[in-house]
C-alpha cells in the first residue's frame, strides 16, 4: 500500500510538470500515458470541465451487446459485493451498457455523466479507461491522478479492447471502474479475461451463422446437383460447380444484388429475374437469420429461357407531354421546384439492365396499362416519381402528368378533382408525392380524392410515392393503403452495380446538356464504389459539385466531393462531415501520404486511422 500511494504521489507531480513544462515534464512517466496527455492536451480537453457530447442512436441490440451480455451478467453476479461499476461501450467510446454492483460509485459515476449514450473518446474527456484504450488499442489502467482532468481523479477505470478475432477489428471496450483508493491490479486482469470471453462470444455468434449458412448451402447443394446454387454473407461468395459453368462473374453479381434486394423484407422469395444477357431465369432464396440480424442468403438459380425477351424499353422524346399543376392551392417552394423538373428538357431514366431495375421497370409498366392504382416505395433518391411520369408519357404521348401536394389539398375533394381534370378529358396521371409524409388531415385529403377518382368515368390513373423506411411505422398515411391494388419496389443505386456508368452519364447529360463533358475512367471508379445512400439524388449533387470545379472537359476523381472516397453507412454531424473532408483534403494535398497528412492536421497518427477506418475513407 506505501508503494501504491508514493506512486500516485509521483503520478500526481509529474501530471502538474506535464501541465506546466510539456512532454518533458512527464520524464518516468509510462509511454501510453504519457501519449495519452499529449493527445488530450493537443485534442483542447478543458482539464478542470471537459465537455462530452450524447449521442440517442446507440444500438442496444447490436450483436456486440448480444454476445456482450453473458459475460456482463457473470461479471454483475461475481461482483454483486465490491463497489465496481461494469460498463460496455461501442467502438466510438459511446456507453451502451452500465451494470452497477455499486449504487454508490454509480451515483458518483452519474455526475462525470458516464451513462448510456455518453462519449468518452479521449478527444472529448481526455485519458480515461474507454477513450485511452481505443487509441492505444490495448488495455489500459487510469488510477486517480493518471486521469488528464481533474474532475476523473476520484477513480480508477481499467479499460480492454473487445476484438473480433476473425477480423482483427476493435467492436468495443468492456471498461471496469471503481474509486482510486479501491483499485486493484487484479482488476486489470479481470477486464482482460472478460474482454477476450466476449470476443470469444463474437467469434462463437458468426461461427454459428456461417455454419447455418454453409449448411444450408451443402444440403441445397446435395438436393440440386444440376441447379446452381450461390450463398452471400459479408465477406462469403460460394457457388457450386454449376453455377460457376452457367453464369458468368458479371451475372453472378447481379444474382448476389438481386438476390439481397428482394430478401431485405422476406425469409423466402421464389422468382423470376432477367439477366443482362436476355436470358430469364428462376430463383429460390432462403435467408440465414442470427438474432436480428441477416448472416446471409442461400440461392438455387436456374435458366427458364435463353431467349431475349427484355421488356421494351421506349425511346423517349426531349421532354414530358403537358404537365399541368393543379390550381387548387398557392404552390410553395417544394411545389415550385417538381414543376421545374416536369417542364424543363428532361432525359430519360427508363432504360437500365440489372435485373432488379427491369423487373420493377416491367411490373410498373404493366401496372399503368392497366390503369391500377399503384404504390411505388423506394428509398429516397430512387427515382420512383420520375420512372412513374416516364412510363405513363410514354404510354400516352398526349397525355397529362399532375404533381399533387398534400398541402394543395383543400376539404372539398370534389373540387379538387375538377381542378385535377380541367376542361378537358385526355388521360391524366395524378402521382402523389409521398404520402407517408401526409399529416392526419392531409391523409383524409387524400384519401377522398383516391375514392372520387376510383368513381369517375374519366380516363384517370393514380398513384403514390412512399418510402419504404416508413412502411413499418405507425405514420397515418397506412390508411391509404386500402385504395391501391399494386405495389412496386424501385431498387436503390447499390444494387444496380451493372447501370452505374449509364445513370452516371444520364444524369450528367441532364444537368450538362449540351455541354462537352464526361467522366474520367478513375471518376467512373470513384462511382462505382460508393455506396450512395441517398441513390441518384446524392449522385446529381455530386456531379453538380463536380461541374463548379470542372464545368468542361474530363471531370477527374479529385473533382468529387470527398465523401465519394468514402465508404461511411452511418450519418454524420457537420462537424464529422467537415472533419472528414479536411482529412481527405490533406491526403490528396501530400500525395496519399498519411504520416504527413496527419503531421499537417495535427493529430496523431492512430488517430488518423481510427478516424480513417470511422469514416469509411478509402484513398
Amino acid at each position: 500500500m506505501p508503494d501504491r500511494h508514493s506512486r500516485l504521489l509521483r503520478m500526481a507531480a509529474a501530471r502538474a510538470d506535464f501541465l506546466e513544462y510539456g512532454r518533458q515534464g512527464a520524464a518516468g512517466v509510462p509511454d501510453v500515458l504519457a501519449a495519452s496527455w499529449v493527445r488530450s492536451q493537443q485534442a483542447g480537453v478543458d482539464i478542470a470541465r471537459p465537455l462530452t457530447d450524447f449521442s440517442d442512436d446507440i444500438d442496444t441490440g447490436s450483436r456486440l451487446v448480444r454476445c456482450a451480455e453473458p459475460v456482463l451478467d457473470q461479471l454483475g453476479n461475481d461482483t454483486a459485493d465490491l463497489p465496481l461499476v461494469i460498463a460496455l461501450t461501442d467502438n466510438q467510446a459511446r456507453v451502451v451498457q452500465r451494470r452497477d454492483s455499486s449504487s454508490a460509485v454509480g451515483r458518483l459515476l452519474d455526475r462525470v455523466e458516464f451513462a448510456p449514450g455518453f462519449n468518452y473518446a479521449e478527444g472529448k474527456m481526455g485519458t480515461n479507461g474507454v477513450g485511452t484504450v481505443l487509441e492505444a488499442g490495448q488495455a489500459v489502467s487510469v488510477v486517480g491522478p493518471e486521469h488528464f482532468t481533474e474532475q476523473l481523479q476520484t477513480f480508477a477505470c481499467t479499460g480492454a479492447p473487445i476484438i473480433d478475432p476473425l477480423t482483427g477489428r476493435i467492436e468495443g471496450v468492456l471498461d471496469v471502474s471503481t474509486l482510486a483508493d479501491a483499485w486493484s491490479p487484479l482488476v486489470h486482469t479481470l477486464v482482460k479475461s472478460a474482454a477476450k470471453d466476449i470476443g470469444r462470444n463474437l467469434l462463437l455468434d458468426r461461427s454459428q451463422a456461417q455454419q447455418a449458412l454453409f449448411e444450408t448451402y451443402l444440403r441445397a447443394d446435395a438436393r440440386s446437383t444440376r441447379q446452381a446454387v450461390f450463398a452471400f454473407a459479408d465477406s462469403v461468395f460460394m457457388a457450386n460447380a454449376a453455377a460457376q459453368a452457367v453464369f458468368d462473374p458479371v451475372e453472378q453479381l447481379a444474382v448476389r444484388e438481386h438476390a439481397t434486394f428482394l430478401m431485405a423484407r422476406r425469409d423466402r422469395v421464389s422468382e423470376t429475374m432477367t439477366l443482362q444477357s436476355g436470358r430469364i431465369i428462376q430463383i429460390r432464396g432462403t435467408r440465414i437469420v442470427s438474432g436480428s440480424e441477416t448472416a446471409g442468403i442461400v440461392v438455387i438459380a436456374e435458366v427458364v429461357t435463353d431467349e431475349a425477351s427484355r421488356p421494351r424499353i421506349p425511346v423517349l422524346g426531349a421532354g414530358f407531354a403537358d404537365h399541368v399543376l393543379p390550381q387548387v392551392a398557392v404552390a410553395g417552394a417544394g411545389t415550385r421546384g417538381l414543376v421545374g423538373d416536369l417542364r424543363r428538357p428532361h432525359v430519360p431514366i427508363a432504360s437500365g439492365s440489372s435485373p432488379a431495375w427491369v423487373r420493377a421497370y416491367s411490373e410498373l409498366r404493366d401496372a399503368l396499362a392497366a390503369k391500377a392504382p399503384t404504390i411505388v416505395l423506394g428509398e429516397t433518391g430512387t427515382g420512383k416519381f420520375t420512372l412513374v411520369a416516364e412510363l405513363f408519357h410514354a404510354d400516352h404521348p398526349g397525355g397529362r402528368s399532375v404533381c399533387v401536394d398534400t398541402s394543395q389539398l383543400q376539404s372539398g375533394a370534389e373540387a379538387d378533382l375538377d381542378a385535377l381534370l380541367g376542361s378537358t378529358r385526355e388521360h391524366t396521371l395524378c402521382i402523389v408525392r409521398n404520402i407517408d409524409q401526409a399529416s392526419t388531415e392531409g391523409v383524409e385529403s387524400i384519401g377522398e380524392l383516391f375514392t372520387l377518382i376510383g368513381a369517375t368515368t374519366a380516363p384517370v390513373t393514380f398513384a403514390a410515392t412512399v418510402s419504404d423506411s416508413n412502411l413499418d411505422s405507425d405514420l397515418p398515411f397506412r390508411a391509404l393503403l386500402g385504395h391501391f391494388e399494386v405495389a412496386v419496389t424501385i431498387p436503390p443505386l447499390r444494387c444496380r452495380t451493372e447501370d452505374l456508368t449509364f445513370v452516371a452519364n444520364r444524369v450528367l447529360e441532364d444537368i450538362a446538356p449540351g455541354r462537352r463533358v464526361r467522366l474520367s475512367p478513375g471518376a467512373l471508379r470513384t462511382i462505382s464504389r460508393y455506396t450512395w445512400p441517398r441513390n441518384v439524388s446524392q449522385l446529381r449533387e455530386a456531379l453538380t459539385h463536380a461541374l463548379r470545379a470542372r464545368p468542361v472537359g474530363e471531370i477527374q476523381d479529385q473533382d468529387l466531393p470527398s465523401y465519394c472516397l468514402t465508404r461511411s453507412h452511418k450519418n454524420l454531424t457537420r462537424i464529422e462531415a467537415a472533419e472528414r473532408d479536411a482529412i481527405v483534403a490533406a491526403l490528396r494535398d501530400k500525395g496519399g501520404n498519411r504520416v504527413a497528412a496527419a503531421a499537417y492536421l495535427g493529430m496523431s497518427r492512430s488517430s488518423l486511422y481510427r478516424k480513417l477506418r470511422s469514416y469509411g475513407i478509402t484513398a
